[in-house]
Formats: C-alpha cells, structure tokens, sequence
C-alpha cells in the first residue's frame, strides 16, 4: 500500500515555512501499515495542482494533498479539484451550520466568505473539521483515493486523526510495520557496519537496517513489514538480541526519545548527582538539549557561556596566565574552565567546551574544528583532544554530543 503527500502552496517553495506537514502525514501513515511512495511540493495553481494529481494517481494507491483550501481567491485547490473530477461545487448547509456554531461561540461574524468554505465539490465525501472551517474532502477515482486536507498544521493533524486514519483502517486491509531505532554514540557509521556485517547479512528478509549518522551520533533503524503482526514482533525482538551482544559500547537506548541527553540525565537522577556545564565553542547547545528533558533541574544546576577570555577568568576563576601561556583553545584552559563551573555551582559533575567552531580561527594556532573537551567528576578532571573539521554547525553538533557521551561513560565508571 502506497501514499503520495503533496503540498500545496509558494510560501514552502520560496522557503518562508518549512514542510512539517508532510513529515508528520509519514510518520502516521507509517503506523498503520501505508509507506510513504513520494513527497512532492507544488505551486498554488490550477495547471501545477492537475500535473502533480495526474502523475501521484499514476504510482499510488492514496494521494493525500494539504493546503490551498483557505477561503481567499489566492486558494484554488477546491475549485481545481472539482474541475479534476468533471465536477461542481455545491453548498453542504451541515457544514454551513458547523462554521456558524464556531464563530458563535467565539463572537465572530458569519460572512459571505465564511459560507463558501461549505461549498464542495459534490462528488467527495466531506471530511469534518473540528478545528476550522475548511472541510477536509476524501474522493475516489479508479483505484485511488484522493484526500483534501487544509495546510494549517492543527486542522490538517486533528482532521487525520478524527477522520482520515480511522477511514483509511477501514478502506483498506493493511500491512503491519513495525519500527526499532537504536541509538549508537561515540564510532562511526562504517566501523559500525565492518561490526555487525555478518548480522546484517543474516537478517530475515522481512527485516531492514537502516544507518542515519547524524553530528556524533548514528541511529540504527530496523523496519519489519509483514501480514503477521507476532511474527514480526519475535523476530525483531530475536534480532535486537543478536545487535546489543555485538555493540553493547556503543548503544545508548532504543528509539529517539532514549538521546545520549536523556540517558544521562537518568543516570543523574538516579544517583542523585548534579551537574554544571562551561561552554565556549558550543555556545550553550549542551545546555539547550539538557534541559529540553522535562524534570531537568532536579540534576542540572546551572551554565555559563564563557565566549570570551575574560569572562572565563571573571567568572569561572581560569588563571590568566594559564590563557597567556597555552591560549584558550588548549587542554589546561578546558580543564581550569570545568574546575571552575563545578566549584561556582557545587556540582558533582562538570563539563567545559573551549574550541574553534570556525569559520576563522580567532588569535589562536589551532586549526578550525579543534576542540577541547574537560569533565570534572568528584575525584578529579581529565580532558581530551578532537579534531571535528567543518562547517561550524558541524563543529558544536559533535562537540555536544562527544562531550555528553564522555560525561554518561565516566557516570558509569563510578
């Protein structure tokens, strides 16, 4: 069973919003068994709308469109539909009543503009939409099925879930998927694959892997698809098994909500440790993904974006002459920096980042992409050197995760 998403409308294409619809459209599809064949993101025009619609019909089985459904003239998916369809438009006076109860409980005047939104064409199956005033319209052609969707995310969301999802269980017979991500830190993608060659080449073939690498970090995907929904549960529990008695160094959890972030915060809490961070070249993104985790304050105290030298010796106590002497991208200012944010804060654990993220390297003879990375534990601090090349996102991304992978390993030491 294929799906294609189209998107409709310029404010995606000149790069004024990005795309969220079609990722998180997948993303549900993909639970109830229907792969996503194609994404496609069009023009708001009557020529674009009947190519793309000709061409999705061609190759899927279900072809779902959001966007260009709003009540103003520069919105022509309606019109082009029914035109698609050797249709009219006709006025639906439920969903007439529907937007007039809306607007009445909210104050808001009831238009001519307004009542247009009820018209549809009178071949579809009109879709409620519990959280506006454009219908969602479900139509059938051939062996396709075309879905009608507003491009506002919260319309577009609840009219999938309260409509769209339920129907298409019913509409169809449907494959299971099922889904297993792994998350690896601290090797890379072709280390990791020379590891588990010969379990990758012994996977059922109902089985897939998948390696998505990602800034200091790579995720293991494991796709099962199949009729037999127990089948595909014991084979994937068997053969996650097999994965964690090749890589148990490596693998920090199962699924993205387990981030090496996350990981280390348990650990915190659980032992009832704190930590504090020192950042220079990350500028405060270990920080940021810290305390993204609900509940973050009862183990992360506190941070200090130490950018420049000065700040670092005002308020993370790093001598002066330590900077003088090695600069501040060196291994002793690193070190001085985690010392520093563990004592000011009274933490257990301390991290410290200092480095040249790039484009240019500063008053100092380190290479762009050097960074230094330093964790302070109760008993002591150490430090260690990488090179994380280019571009500067690059450099903070791997640094970031680098420096949380070596705090969640020292964690686990003690």
């Amino acid at each position: 069973m294929q799906a294609e998403i189209i998107t409709i409308g310029d404010e995606i294409l000149i790069g004024q919003i990005l795309d969220s619809n079609s990722k998180w459209i997948a993303e549900e599809l993909n639970k109830i068994g229907i792969s996503v064949y194609q994404i496609t993101s069009i023009q708001d025009t009557k020529e674009h709308i009947s190519k793309a619609l000709n061409e999705a019909e061609k190759n899927s089985d279900i072809v779902i469109l959001t966007g260009g459904l709003g009540p103003t003239k520069d919105d022509v998916t309606k019109l082009t539909l029914a035109t698609y369809f050797n249709d009219k438009l006709v006025l639906k006076e439920e969903i007439v009543a529907q937007i007039k109860e809306m607007f009445a409980k909210i104050d808001y005047p009831f238009t001519a503009v307004n009542r247009d939104q009820a018209l549809v064409p009178s071949k579809c199956i009109p879709l409620k939409n519990n959280w506006g005033t454009a219908p969602g319209m479900w139509f059938h052609k051939n062996n396709t099925v075309i879905i009608s969707l507003p491009g506002v995310p919260n319309e577009m969301k609840g009219l999938m879930q309260d409509e769209v999802l339920p129907k298409l269980r019913h509409t169809f017979k449907l494959p299971y998927i099922l889904h297993k991500t792994i998350l690896t830190y601290g090797m890379g993608e072709s280390m990791v694959a020379e590891r588990i060659e010969d379990w990758e080449d012994n996977l059922p073939e109902f089985i897939k892997l998948a390696y998505l690498p990602a800034y200091g970090k790579l995720r293991l995907r494991l796709t099962a698809k199949g009729a037999e929904k127990t089948l595909l549960e014991t084979s994937m529990r068997l053969e996650l098994e097999k994965l964690f008695k090749l890589i148990p160094d490596l693998i920090v959890g199962v699924e993205d909500s387990q981030t090496i972030e996350v990981a280390v915060g348990k650990l915190l809490k659980a032992k009832k440790q704190t930590l504090a961070v020192a950042e220079s070249c990350t500028g405060g993104e270990i920080s940021k993904m810290l305390t993204a985790i609900p509940g973050a304050s009862s183990y992360f105290l506190a941070a200090v974006v130490a950018y420049q030298a000065k700040v670092k010796i005002s308020e993370l106590n790093v001598d002066k002459n330590l900077i003088e002497r090695f600069s501040v991208v060196s291994a002793e200012v690193a070190e001085a920096m985690a010392i520093g944010v563990q004592q000011k804060f009274k933490s257990d654990y301390a991290i410290a980042t200092t480095g040249n993220a790039g484009p240019t390297a500063d008053l100092t003879d380190k290479t762009v992409g050097t960074v230094f990375i330093a964790i302070a534990t109760p008993t002591g601090v150490f430090s260690k050197e990488y090179f994380f090349g280019q571009p500067r996102e690059k450099v903070i991304g791997k640094a970031s995760n680098k420096a949380l992978e070596l705090l969640r390993k020292e964690i686990l030491k003690n």
